[in-house]
């Protein structure tokens, strides 16, 4: 990954902008994503309009640290929580069976909700200064290859997005691996 510091200012915008019910794209270890409030139902049905996404598939939440994640891990066998924290921070999203928390336009049609805990320092930045965690889509259409520049995403997204936070991406070739936290399943490789 680029040695770029973080911009505090320029995630601090960023940050207002998602609290006023905002849709954000931003860097994250692989590709450029989409992001918002997981909690404000109509940034996130924005996000997935925006997106031409199928609501029934769900987004990702990303978060900073296993601390953000503390309401989705209730319940959580002492085996599955000692998996999460072998495992994050790092590129990894584990499907973890929803205890009621998440919003269902979060989970889609599933029982489950996706959580990844990055180590990206202008993401584990966003989310820190948010004061949870995110909704994580990569910033494509539905269907279409991965945006990885600044200048793809401001093609593509510029004029419907509220913020673009301009960061380095993470250096990782591909998003980050998707498994069933219950059944250690992997999903996407």
């Amino acid at each position: 990954m680029s040695e770029q510091p973080v911009d505090p200012q320029a995630v601090a915008e960023a940050a207002a902008v998602l609290r006023q019910g905002g849709v954000v794209a931003y860097p994250t270890e692989a590709v450029w994503g989409l992001g918002c409030d997981p909690f404000n139902s109509r940034a996130v049905q924005r996000l997935l309009l925006l997106k031409q996404r199928d609501p029934a598939k769900g987004v990702i939440l990303i978060g900073s640290s296993l601390q953000q994640f503390k309401p989705w891990l209730i319940g959580l066998e002492a085996e599955q929580l000692a998996r999460l924290e072998a495992s994050w921070p790092g590129p990894y999203t584990w499907l973890v069976k929803d205890n009621g928390h998440t919003p269902e336009i979060i989970r889609g049609k599933h029982p489950k909700v996706a959580l990844r805990v990055t180590d990206h320092p202008w993401v584990v930045a966003l989310c820190e200064t948010f004061g949870g965690p995110l909704v994580s889509t990569s910033a494509n259409l539905a269907g279409e290859p991965t945006l990885t520049t600044f200048a793809a995403i401001e093609e593509a997204f510029g004029d419907e997005v509220d913020y673009i936070l301009d960061g380095p991406l993470g250096g990782l070739e591909a998003p980050s691996r998707i498994s069933d936290l219950e059944t250690g399943e992997v999903l996407r490789p």
